[in-house]
């Protein structure tokens, strides 16, 4: 199995998990631990502005930048926050996982968003998914999902109602004709 960082793992039709149904992971880090990812398109109801708030952190009046949604980005760790965010200067605390996307849980990059210093590009999530080692393997022979390197427009440039249906549009298939049933040669 070829290493998943950086790529997202696209919710098969059939996957009837509640968290993940018609979910859009992106994963962070694959490794022989297991894997790591943070879910992309289930907000919250909560605005990065009212999660700051709850933090005590001071935002400037009704910022509409502050007004996008916070996500679920999984079902561990929910009390947590983990921001994707483009690369910029000044961002000591974040990990780069790829050219044109950055992960921190710094609570800097919060206070910087509070004094409308963010990065161009953000997305906040509270929690994250994650696998054993050898789960998220095992779930892809199950065919439960479907795997394409990420694309940072897709993450913070395209509505999350229809980062799903986006991604299974890059496959180059109408992913509803697919059935749930694993083929094998």
């Amino acid at each position: 199995m070829s290493n998943l960082e950086n790529h997202f793992l696209i919710a098969m039709p059939g996957l009837k998990d509640p968290f993940f149904q018609r979910s859009v992971t992106y994963i962070c880090e694959h490794n022989d631990g297991g894997a790591m990812g943070l879910i992309i398109n289930q907000p919250v109801d909560v605005t990065v502005e009212g999660l700051l708030q709850q933090l005590e952190i001071v935002v400037p009046d009704k910022s509409k930048a502050l007004q996008r949604p916070v996500y679920a980005g999984g079902p561990l760790a929910r009390d947590r926050g983990f921001v994707l965010h483009s690369p910029g200067k000044g961002w000591r605390s974040s990990m780069r996982l790829s050219d044109d996307m950055m992960i921190t849980t710094s609570k800097d990059i919060l206070e910087a968003m509070g004094q409308g210093k963010a990065p161009e590009h953000y997305l906040l999530t509270l929690g994250y998914a994650g696998w054993d080692p050898g789960q998220l393997e095992q779930e892809l022979s199950e065919n439960s999902w479907l795997t394409i390197p990420a694309d940072a427009d897709i993450i913070f440039n395209t509505p999350s109602p229809e980062r799903w249906k986006r991604a299974t549009a890059k496959l180059g298939i109408d992913v509803w004709q697919l059935g749930p049933d694993v083929g094998h040669a």
